[in-house]
């Protein structure tokens, strides 16, 4: 970037300006850059402290801590319910069966994995894959919340009963939530069905499209 300014003053100086008036297009630079080095530094820093974490059983069975996965500066942040043993196995979130059909969603959305950012509620694998208990989902929110807080999307999708219902603070059902847009701490997010669920139940798939075509206007 600095090498960039260099070169522009050196043409424009060639071309007889001497005096630069406004330097704004510049400092928005520097300030963006300064910026995407900021949440780098802070997820970076969070993912070690979730690394070293031992606030529940989980971390005495699990191989990997799956800390979430993607572009840090984001739009589109997806939040599902917790690893399985493939992502236990692998250390990264959505490897599984359920996790690539969660990437042809997202290419359908004319996106990349690597344009959104994938998380877990939970970031250690409950054994046999069994759903998330209380204190497991109490113990690991706050990590929820902080990577939240450092990526700032512009839309949350969570994926399943877990992870709406923690997020949006509700015993509501997944079936009563997907489809409709709600808000956490100014963001917005649209609940739907976990790939898992569309898995087993493939009827369902064009009900979780829509929620994506919802999800492609708001980005």
């Amino acid at each position: 970037m600095i090498r960039s300014v260099k070169s522009y003053i050196g043409l424009e100086r060639e071309s007889g300006v001497e005096e630069f008036f406004s330097t704004e297009p510049a400092a928005r630079c520097a300030t963006n850059a300064a910026d995407a080095v900021s949440v780098d530094s802070e997820l970076g820093r969070l993912k070690r402290e979730v690394s070293e974490c031992h606030a529940c059983k989980l971390a005495k069975t699990r191989l990997n801590v799956v800390f979430g996965a993607g572009n840090p500066r984001a739009g589109l942040m997806f939040v599902g319910e917790a690893p399985g043993s493939e992502e236990d196995k692998q250390g990264l979130p959505f490897v599984g069966r359920a996790g690539q059909l969660l990437t042809k969603i997202i290419e359908a959305m004319d996106l990349r994995r690597e344009d959104v950012y994938i998380a877990n509620l939970l970031k250690c694998r409950p054994p046999e894959n069994r759903p998330p208990l209380p204190e497991e989902i109490q113990a690991c929110r706050e990590n929820v919340r902080r990577q939240i807080a450092i990526i700032k999307p512009k839309v949350i999708c969570t994926l399943g009963k877990f992870a709406s219902q923690m997020l949006l603070k509700t015993e509501t059902t997944i079936g009563e939530l997907r489809g409709n847009l709600y808000e956490y701490e100014g963001i917005k997010v649209m609940p739907t069905y976990h790939p898992a669920y569309l898995l087993r139940n493939p009827h369902d798939k064009k009900l979780v499209w829509k929620d994506m075509k919802k999800i492609k206007k708001l980005l």
